[in-house]
């Protein structure tokens, strides 16, 4: 313990305020009143509020929304629009068609809902059964104890500046301490990183895989609105080696979300993520839903699409994993949340079954059995082979998806493998430039203008959040062997190229863009970028996404 830093005790304490952190949360809440027992939950969010970090497309399937709270309704969750149709499109540069919807991605009974508002509500939820959450404080370390549990996290320090040094604004970090600890820190959590490799976490699993989503929230004109309309497409603008497709949902209120999620196993140095965003929104089936209308905000984050065999080990003495931190996704039913909000359900099951004891930095090994017996499992074993298929290629993945759906049932006796996307970049010279039309400012906008739309604030005078582990390899090797593709795979413009006029390129890194979506610490060839947490409630602060 570190001798400026007050400690506090809980029983339980959780890191991150996204659906299954809030789920676990509640539950173990529940569960301490029905038993009539005294347990403390503490609950830390990085983000300023709950729910100014939460970005995702969302269509929600309430299955697990109803196991912690079957009166939701009663209760005014903000699922405010039923999903009506569902419509799948294949596209050209210039035409579209539709595709038969596949099982997985009908929508009948599901809601399309801003997951931050739903956040934001379960964090009235837990808030009302007693857990105390603190918004606005980033975990920035693991604790253990001496024989190596976990013993709880610290949060970062505040006031350090450029420098490295404490400024006049200086306050120490405070020491969270519990019998059990849940990190729920989204995708490519910098604690869940340091967890994996500490207890060895991901022995036996295949290599996780991510995609990039970026998302606009539209005010459109009414005319044009069809209040639970569902429709996805694959195809154009992406090459078809290249996973990915994109969502529109229209929400009440004439507001639709429209996003782009793009496979981070590409290999083509010169694409841009971003930039095929705006492009897709040019294709003449998608363009006139934007006409008249305005957006409203923006916003980007990295997914786990690894599914059941990229999952880790889920549990250590002292902790577990939960929703994205671990990789649970549905890929090709394009949902998270219902799978997040039950994996902290069975979280907090496995930790309430061991709060009795007296012993700290015990480890809840039930929950991976609870997960393995559970719909949770059952759900992704069905759809292991689907995401892997896209090895393939655009229509090998969707002829192989089908005969997996339709013939095999999710059961064929095999299971395909991931590779780690970082290793998957071509080397520049072997792809042609992409040449990517100039923003209108009408329907396709700069990333500078996103970023603005999206509230991102971090504290000037604090050390970079984005860390080199070597200063030399972004010109050395990102910049001469990929052409610096740092600066297009970040949807904010961080990664910036100066100096290539003289002939003396260099790198500067603006962090102040950062939108927290982690596609650097993921997508960098030789893994020379670390994302860290900056101050607490630094980041975006999103409204309705």
């Amino acid at each position: 313990m570190r001798s400026d830093r007050e400690a506090m005790d809980y029983d339980v304490v959780v890191v991150g305020g996204g659906p299954a952190g809030l789920s676990a949360a509640i539950r173990v809440k529940q569960l301490a009143a029905q038993a009539g027992r005294e347990v403390s939950v503490c609950l830390l969010e990085k983000g300023s509020e709950i729910g100014a970090h939460i970005v995702s497309g969302a269509v929600i399937e309430p299955r697990s929304l109803a196991e912690l709270f079957p009166d939701w309704r009663e209760r005014g969750a903000p699922l405010n629009t039923p999903a009506a149709e569902d419509r799948l499109l294949f596209l050209s540069e210039g035409g579209a068609f539709k595709l038969p919807t596949p099982p997985q991605m009908a929508n009948h009974g599901n809601y399309i809902v801003s997951l931050g508002n739903f956040c934001r509500w379960l964090g009235e939820q837990a808030e009302a059964l007693g857990v105390e959450i603190y918004p606005g404080f980033a975990a920035a370390e693991v604790l253990y104890h001496d024989e190596g549990s976990v013993k709880g996290v610290a949060t970062g320090d505040l006031g350090i500046g450029k420098d490295g040094q404490p400024g006049p604004n200086f306050q120490p970090g405070m020491e969270l301490l519990a019998r059990q600890t849940i990190f729920a820190e989204g995708c490519r959590g910098s604690l869940t990183r340091e967890l994996f490799d500490r207890y060895q976490l991901r022995d036996g699993a295949d290599p996780q895989t991510y995609g990039i989503g970026i998302k606009e929230l539209w005010e459109i004109d009414p005319a044009r609105h069809q209040p639970g309309l569902i429709v996805h497409t694959v195809g154009w603008p992406l090459e078809r080696s290249t996973y990915g497709g994109s969502f529109l949902y229209h929400l009440e209120n004439n507001l639709v979300a429209v996003g782009f999620v793009v496979g981070l196993d590409y290999r083509n140095p010169w694409l841009s993520p971003y930039e095929e965003f705006q492009r897709y929104k040019t294709h003449p089936a998608i363009r006139g839903y934007f006409a008249g209308g305005r957006r409203i905000s923006y916003g980007a984050r990295a997914l786990s699409e690894g599914g059941l065999q990229s999952l880790p080990r889920l549990s250590f003495p002292g902790g577990l994993l939960v929703g994205d931190s671990a990789g649970f996704l549905n890929v090709p039913k394009i949902k998270g949340t219902h799978m997040a909000m039950k994996s902290g359900i069975l979280a907090a099951d496995s930790v309430f079954a061991l709060l009795g004891e007296e012993q700290w930095g015990v480890e809840a090994s039930g929950y991976g059995e609870r997960v393995k017996d559970s719909w949770l499992h059952d759900e992704l074993y069905r759809v292991r082979n689907i995401r892997p298929a896209f090895r393939w290629g655009l229509f090998g993945g969707l002829a192989y998806g089908a005969l997996d759906t339709f013939v095999f049932r999710g059961k064929a006796p095999w299971t395909l493998g991931h590779h780690d996307d970082h290793r998957q970049l071509g080397d520049k010279s072997a792809y042609p430039r992409i040449a990517y039309p100039k923003p209108d400012g009408v329907l396709t906008f700069d990333r500078l203008s996103s970023v603005f739309l999206s509230a991102t604030n971090h504290e000037e005078n604090q050390q970079c959040h984005l860390r080199l582990k070597d200063a030399t390899v972004p010109i050395a090797l990102n910049y001469a062997k990929y052409g610096a593709p740092e600066t297009r795979y970040c949807p904010a413009g961080v990664y910036e190229i100066l100096g290539e006029d003289e002939g003396q390129p260099r790198l500067q890194i603006n962090a102040q863009n950062c939108l927290h979506c982690k596609t650097c610490d993921i997508k960098d060839p030789s893994q020379n970028i670390v994302w860290t947490v900056p101050e607490g409630g630094g980041g975006p602060n999103y409204p309705n996404m």
